[in-house]
């Protein structure tokens, strides 16, 4: 794979190099940069350019100020240095040569035909679709776009439960059909609505690319959706994605970003018709998200307040879209004890983390699972080791359930902030199930 512009490879004898695979196995990034500063010649301003890092992050891990990195800082690193992921405890890279299993000849004598070779013998291919498409009626009406809808209403439900990336080419398939439609001549309504179901699409897409961690992908249909639903001047979706893409950017460690987009959703939201109060208290939590992860108190607590005064004006008959449904009471609560978290306001939120699990849907794997890991994380920084690591051991159920690298994400974090306790036996016996649930995800996590 082509390496990105301005990216320099590390040579192969440090990469081999015995200091720089314990620093690596260590996160020691301090010792990292420095052995890639004196031994490759990239000195930390590089460094800093190809992950995509701060000059002064890159200083302040050089010099030991900072030592806990975000997992998508070192996914970052990883990237930009050409890291291999199994020498910093991640999945292999997408730039990396993919493995392939070797076929002996005798397996090939066998069965002369691949896994897979005589199904796809038997679909007709993609020239013969394309002819069969332009022969079928392409007539569509409100039915069809309340289908299309309904579609994705369980698409979403289907995330929920199992995580998107093996619903992602269905989805994917679905968006190039209505771009298909859009390209026909229409009336007004109809097209609108078409527009409206591909933003829609296109955003679920950004979605499970987020939760998969492919930042870069996610953001492209994150623009794709938002250019959909400008053409035709759907504001509170255009606020919806860019709430999406703030989210994105606070678990890139960009809260700057992560602010600004939310500050221009909440302009749109202002700016259309009959934007809800349910709309606009997602937003203000979205808000509040940005100001914790800058640390920043005062406009945290601002936010949320702002947030729970909207959700308090939120009536029955009130014409909410559909993709701010999921903005409930139970939500409202965990995120504002997330929040909280983030600030290290622990004893405010792990009552509201704990009140919101209990309400939380079952099927709800991904959700019960991130929340779950938070409780943990918020438990331990209230020193209550045995309530933390009983509360992550909960968490494994749902997270093996659900297919999502945010949730290793999380998993990893906690792992992280339990090392100072490896050696307790609480903190053992959860190690070892969780080796013995989510063998490949914990490959990096530091044995005891």
């Amino acid at each position: 794979m082509p390496q990105p512009p301005g990216s320099k490879e590390l040579p192969v004898s440090l990469l081999t190099d015995p200091a720089m695979i314990g620093a690596c196995r260590a996160r020691d990034f301090a010792r990292v940069f420095h052995l890639v500063k004196v031994r490759a010649g990239i000195y930390p301003s590089a460094i800093a350019r190809h992950c995509d890092l701060t000059p002064s992050r890159v200083g302040e891990v050089m010099t030991g100020r900072r030592q806990l990195l975000h997992m998508d800082v070192i996914e970052r690193i990883a990237d930009g240095l050409r890291i291999p992921g199994h020498m910093l405890g991640l999945a292999r890279r997408s730039w990396e040569t993919p493995e392939i299993p070797a076929v002996t000849s005798r397996e090939r004598a066998e069965d002369p035909h691949p896994f897979g070779a005589h199904l796809a013998a038997g679909l007709p291919g993609a020239d013969v679709d394309s002819i069969l498409a332009l022969a079928s009626e392409r007539d569509i009406s409100p039915s069809t776009l309340e289908a299309l809808h309904s579609s994705i209403t369980d698409y979403w439900r289907r995330d929920d439960e199992h995580g998107g990336e093996v619903l992602r080419p269905a989805i994917v398939g679905q968006l190039r059909y209505v771009v298909g439609l859009l390209r026909e001549q229409r009336p007004t309504p109809m097209r609108d609505g078409l527009h409206s179901v591909a933003a829609e699409l296109a955003r679920l897409i950004g979605w499970t690319y987020f939760d998969a961690r492919q930042y870069n992908q996610a953001r492209a249909y994150f623009a794709e959706a938002l250019g959909l639903a400008k053409a035709v001047d759907d504001r509170q979706f255009m606020a919806n994605v860019l709430a999406c893409m703030s989210l994105q950017a606070t678990y890139q460690d960009k809260p700057g970003d992560a602010l600004a987009l939310v500050s221009a959703a909440q302009d749109q939201a202002r700016g259309a018709r009959g934007t809800t109060p349910r709309v606009l208290a997602m937003l203000a939590m979205r808000e509040a998200f940005a100001h914790a992860t800058l640390g920043n108190h005062t406009a945290t607590h601002a936010a949320i307040s702002e947030a729970h005064s909207h959700f308090e004006l939120i009536g029955a008959g009130d014409p909410d879209p559909a993709w701010v449904a999921y903005f409930d009471e139970p939500k409202l609560i965990v995120d504002t004890g997330i929040a909280h978290g983030r600030l290290g306001e622990a004893a405010f939120a792990e009552p509201l983390v704990e009140d919101a699990l209990r309400r939380e849907y079952r099927s709800n794997h991904r959700g019960r699972a991130f929340h779950s890991f938070w409780l943990a994380r918020i438990q331990l920084q209230r020193g209550k080791l045995d309530e933390a690591c009983h509360t992550a051991m909960d968490a494994l159920a749902p997270a093996v359930a659900v297919g999502s690298q945010r949730v290793v994400g999380h998993l990893r974090e906690f792992c992280a902030e339990l090392e100072p306790h490896r050696r307790e036996p609480v903190a053992v016996a959860f190690e070892s199930r969780l080796r013995e649930v989510l063998p490949r995800q914990v490959s990096g996590v530091t044995r005891p």
